[in-house]
């Protein structure tokens, strides 16, 4: 009898919370014609989260807005910091496809790519072995030598994706970037997606509200509410349940 081999995890989130802290207006005012400290607010914006993903796994995160998923999914890629638990990647490359983040707005598309691609960790000669490829698949022409501040955010989400698609990392974190662009743009950048996680190599967590998208992409879905867990399961389990929540 075949035993099947058991995926060893690629991403392990253990007991993570995560805190903003906040001034209100009279506060602010307060502190700045005052000596006394201010009392800070802090809100809890991810409580106590814990869940492994395996090698290979596509995990969706879902949740109405401020529910704390784009936070965790920062907080992964490491641009946010626990305050405490633990995130731990296994020794994996990651990549983090999200509007407004990564870019330097007085660089060009093109120069944005070669920064990019070292921050993921490239050789400048893999990055340039690759850069036509790039520039072809965002489909934004000669913008792609113009500062990035003179971007739409179609346009923006179309060179964050190429670079993510095409400079392949071992786990791919997606922020509703799908969503974003022109229609044709979607279908070419859905199809890709499709085509990346078909290898069982490659583990992908996808933060989005389309129904459909997490339906038919992910493996396990993570319902988040208020900073908390309250489902992890297969999509078709947990859908069901979210919508009537959600009407």
């Amino acid at each position: 009898m075949e035993v099947m081999e058991e995926r060893k995890s690629a991403i392990s989130v253990r007991n993570v919370c995560i805190n903003y802290k906040s001034l209100k207006a009279a506060s602010i005012k307060q502190s700045l014609f005052s000596f006394r400290k201010v009392k800070q607010e802090v809100f809890q914006a991810v409580r106590n989260v814990s869940f492994e993903v395996p090698e290979g796994q596509i995990l969706g995160i879902t949740g109405k807005n401020g529910s704390g998923k784009s936070t965790m999914l920062r907080a992964i890629a490491g641009i946010f910091s626990a305050d405490s638990g633990e995130i731990d990647l296994h020794g994996h490359s990651i990549s983090l496809l999200a509007i407004g983040v990564g870019f330097k707005n007085e660089l060009s598309g093109r120069e944005n790519i070669i920064l990019s691609g070292m921050l993921l960790g490239f050789s400048k000669e893999e990055i340039m072995e690759k850069m036509p490829e790039i520039i072809e698949f965002a489909g934004i022409g000669n913008f792609i030598d113009m500062p990035v501040r003179t971007y739409s955010s179609g346009m923006h989400s179309k060179l964050a994706f190429s670079i993510s698609a095409i400079l392949e990392t071992e786990i791919m974190l997606v922020d509703e970037v799908l969503s974003v662009g022109d229609q044709k743009f979607r279908k070419k950048s859905y199809r890709k997606m499709k085509e990346l996680i078909s290898s069982r190599d490659r583990t992908v967590v996808i933060v989005s509200h389309n129904m459909s998208t997490l339906e038919d992409l992910c493996d396990q879905l993570i319902w988040m509410h208020d900073g908390e867990i309250v489902m992890y399961d297969k999509p078709e389990i947990v859908l069901p349940i979210y919508k009537d929540f959600m009407r």
